[in-house]
């Protein structure tokens, strides 16, 4: 498994395109790793509205979730991997992350 910036992650996750991909990341809200099959660009089940935020301001990125059927957020921060098209990237990790 390579090693790639949270840069180069984000870069990655973005060319997906709408293919599935996944990844592991730390929840903001409680500190529990997850995993998650998610895709780019579905707006399926969209309810209309808007956010009130900006995700890339928060350092998040918008992805439904293809498991729970719901839209998450990923924390760009907490990202440890992800896998796009069989490839797998571990995420760089600060000293004072670890």
């Amino acid at each position: 498994m390579r090693i790639i910036s949270k840069r180069d992650a984000v870069q990655k996750i973005v060319s997906t395109k709408g293919k599935v991909f996944s990844a592991r990341f730390i929840k903001r809200t409680n500190g529990e790793v997850r995993n998650i099959n998610c895709r780019l660009g579905v707006t399926k089940h969209l309810k209309g509205g808007e956010l009130k935020y900006k995700p890339a301001s928060k350092n998040l990125v918008g992805v439904f979730d293809m498991q729970g059927g719901e839209y998450r957020m990923i924390d760009i921060d907490g990202l440890l991997e992800i896998q796009v098209e069989g490839e797998g990237f571990a995420v760089e990790r600060t000293v004072d992350e670890v």
